[in-house]
């Protein structure tokens, strides 16, 4: 066994030692809340929680009678507090998905959801209204968990299949040693090191994304009608975020561009792009393209547009702007993408020392090209973000 190996599988066992712990967890975090904040039958509610955790050590190698029982046990602690909503049932959702199967998972997921938008409600819904924002954020929940949840299946199928090929090979290849099994290990690890980054940097950039774009607006939404302003077209929005969300990950899955560059110039991407980015956070967004406009290879038209997107969530989330600019300029060996903010900035060398995974993805894509990704920013002074990649044409790679 190679050190490689023996990482990989000593982080597999801790992540199932963190999978089996994390239910208690849960359940101790929301038992020393509820203790904290409810003055009415403290010792009734410990009691509870004690059964649950018996009830999991116990039974849940019974699977379905499993379930039953935990969502019930679910339902009674949340109508003692609403802190076994935020944390324990999370455990609903993930052992519902890894104890049953088929449909039944989702009829799990969906009672455990039911669970916690009603103790967050703070009962059952008595007017139409609460009757739809009860629905659609059921089905919110179930949908987000059925997608992560198949997203991840996938990867481990993957990975799994990964594995048996590289051990039938490893069986073939057996008596050749030396240079043959080495470079075995560097194809496996590679490989394995691709794809992770490929589906990690995919759903970042798509699932991501459109999931955070989902969360800002439901709760504009419900914020909308706590005061009877147009909530509707906040939960539309939602709605629409979802769908493309659901369509990019299928793209992932199956390795496929972006939609947006399938029968649109890349200009022409950008601008709508631009154009829908500003009407959904109502900000100021301009675009321009400078220089002769020429079909690219794919590749540096998807690292552009995934640069496009991550700059302008990350403004979203973090800027505070109230304008932003995009540029994208042809030139004759390089093509370069500028996005500029007048938000309120930031320490370029903090962000490199710990910035998130969408500055780090951001930055591998465009190296992977040979290209250069520089940011200018400063606290009170705006960000500009610049993308220079070399401009490969279709024509030059016989795309």
């Amino acid at each position: 066994m190679t050190t490689a190996d023996g990482r990989l599988e000593r982080w597999e066992r801790l992540v199932a030692r963190q999978l089996e712990a994390a239910p208690y967890l849960l359940l101790v975090v929301s038992a020393v809340l509820a203790w904290q904040n409810e003055s009415q039958g403290r010792m009734l509610t410990l009691g509870l929680a004690a059964l649950a955790a018996v009830w999991i050590a116990v039974m849940s190698r019974f699977r379905a009678v499993y379930v039953i029982g935990l969502v019930i046990l679910i339902g009674v602690l949340c109508t003692r507090s609403i802190w076994f909503a935020s944390f324990f049932a999370f455990t609903g959702y993930l052992h519902s998905w890894s104890h049953l199967r088929g449909l039944w998972r989702f009829a799990g997921v969906t009672a455990t959801a039911a669970i916690s938008v009603t103790a967050y409600q703070g009962g059952l819904p008595q007017s139409a209204g609460d009757v739809i924002s009860f629905l659609f954020f059921t089905a919110a929940i179930v949908a987000a968990v059925g997608l992560f949840s198949f997203v991840g299946e996938v990867t481990t199928e993957r990975s799994a299949e990964r594995k048996r090929m590289v051990a039938q090979l490893e069986e073939t290849m057996r008596e050749n040693a030396g240079l043959h099994a080495q470079l075995l290990v560097q194809a496996r690890e590679a490989g394995v090191f691709d794809e992770r980054q490929r589906m990690a940097g995919e759903i970042h950039d798509t699932i991501a994304q459109g999931l955070t774009g989902v969360v800002t607006q439901l709760q504009a939404a419900v914020h909308a009608r706590e005061s009877d302003t147009d909530w509707q077209r906040h939960v539309g929005n939602a709605m629409t975020l979802a769908r493309e969300s659901l369509a990019e990950a299928r793209r992932t899955i199956h390795a496929v561009g972006p939609a947006q560059l399938e029968s649109t110039p890349l200009p022409e991407a950008l601008d709508e792009l631009t154009a829908r980015w500003a009407a959904l956070h109502e900000l100021r967004a301009d675009f321009t393209a400078t220089g002769t406009a020429r079909p690219l290879h794919p590749e540096v038209e998807e690292t552009l547009l995934r640069t496009a997107q991550e700059a302008l969530a990350n403004i979203a989330k973090h800027a505070g702007a109230a304008r932003v600019g995009l540029t994208l300029s042809y030139m004759n060996d390089t093509v370069t993408l500028d996005v500029r903010d007048d938000g309120s900035g930031f320490d370029p060398l903090l962000a490199a020392d710990g910035g998130g995974f969408g500055l780090t993805a951001m930055r591998k894509r465009v190296t992977r090209l040979a290209g250069t990704l520089e940011i200018e920013s400063e606290y009170g002074g705006g960000t500009a973000v610049s993308a220079s990649v070399p401009a490969i044409t279709r024509r030059d790679t016989g795309v």
